[in-house]
């Protein structure tokens, strides 16, 4: 009876242990239901203009729906793994990815002006999505290891990591992803311990380097165009402020309550430019008006409010490191995305995470929440 006794007691303790005991459904769930809400925008946004074409009018969602199901089943496998093992192999990835972006240099494809992606068929893949995983990776291990102080040579190190895979990336030239990974890698360095002053250093270096860039000619000048087109909206309407005022249009229609999902004037009108990638708020905003709106910002909400939580009680400082830089990922995304679609942000081209059409972006922002959820859920162990 004694032993009886034992073995339930053993089984009750392992499965109290067992990382599936402590799995975060809201974590899991908000990202799916801002997936599925993305799928209603792209063909919404999409389905007009494919059948005008004779094409599937349904070609972008499933394309996009396989993109959803990569993304989660790979998101599943990496809470399987315990992420502590993970540190020891993302400097491979890293590697991988930093080789990648040297490929995609010489024999990507080429889309206007920039040189970021492998087309594979009717798919495309874009390194720089990797990178931001990997780089999330290899600096919070790096901080972890050095977490008894952030001295000046350790600092160098960690903005060398940093440097190899945005300098590749400013040569494509992609500057909204090089604005994710500052973000990811600020946010890192600010939580592992760096000093105020040195990171004040660093923003003013950051927007040196970004002065310089411009200067040198790095960026195109329809590239500049769009950058400051939001702040010169009423005089340049009919050029580089077209995607501006056309997104500010659609937001505005949608009033409280929206045009009726699929009703929207302005997307059905075909007016607003890559609608289903970089201005997939609008289709939102027109036609799910501020409620629509809201729930979107809201389920991103609940996805910050997770990632924090799970950083806080992360085991370790290698895992607290890992959440926040996905944290600084997402929120950047997040609120950079958003407000260009309303005219508060430059056009960056930065796609809206789980909802803007892309394969690449999709999936990394799956892997990353599984990230999040795999230290989260061995919390305890």
């Amino acid at each position: 009876m004694a032993s009886g006794s034992i073995i339930v007691s053993d089984r009750r303790a392992r499965f109290h242990a067992s990382p599936l005991r402590h799995v975060d459904p809201l974590l899991l769930g908000a990202p799916i239901a801002l997936a599925g809400l993305g799928l209603l925008m792209v063909y919404s946004s999409t389905h007009r203009k494919l059948q005008e074409a004779g094409l599937d009018p349904y070609d972008f969602v499933k394309r996009q729906g396989i993109a959803i199901v990569v993304g989660i089943v790979a998101m599943l496998i990496l809470t399987a793994i315990d992420y502590r093992r993970l540190r020891e192999l993302a400097l491979l990835g890293y590697v991988a990815t930093v080789l990648m972006l040297v490929a995609v240099l010489r024999v990507g494809a080429n889309v206007k002006g920039a040189q970021a992606r492998f087309d594979i068929g009717p798919f495309q893949l874009q390194p720089g999505e990797f990178a931001k995983l990997f780089l999330i990776l290899v600096l919070a291990g790096y901080c972890a290891q050095h977490r008894d102080g952030m001295t000046v040579r350790r600092l160098v190190v960690a903005l060398a990591i940093c440097a190899i895979p945005m300098g590749l990336i400013m040569l494509q030239p992609d500057l909204g992803t090089n604005l994710v990974l500052m973000a990811s890698a600020f946010t890192i360095l600010m939580v592992a311990g760096v000093r105020a002053r040195q990171l004040i250093v660093l923003l003013l270096l950051a927007f040196t380097l970004a002065v310089v860039s411009v200067q040198a000619g790095v960026l195109d000048q329809y590239q500049l165009d769009r950058l400051t087109s939001f702040a010169n909206l009423g005089t340049n309407a009919d050029r580089s402020g077209y995607n501006q005022t056309q997104s500010e249009t659609a937001v505005a229609n949608g009033g409280f309550t929206g045009q009726g999902l699929f009703g929207g004037s302005q997307t059905n009108g075909q007016y607003v430019p890559e609608q289903h990638t970089d201005f997939i708020f609008t289709v939102v905003g027109e036609e799910l008006g501020f409620v629509g709106g809201a729930a979107v910002i809201g389920l991103f909400g609940i996805i910050v409010w997770r990632i924090l939580r799970a950083a806080r009680l992360a085991q370790d400082t290698f895992g607290a490191l890992c959440c926040m830089g996905v944290l600084g990922m997402f929120v950047a995304q997040m609120f950079e995305n958003i407000g260009m679609a309303m005219g508060i942000m430059p056009i960056t081209g930065i796609p809206l995470p789980f909802m803007s059409y892309g394969g690449s972006a999709i999936i990394t922002c799956f892997i990353a929440i599984g990230l999040v959820a795999n230290v989260n859920m061995r919390r305890f162990s």
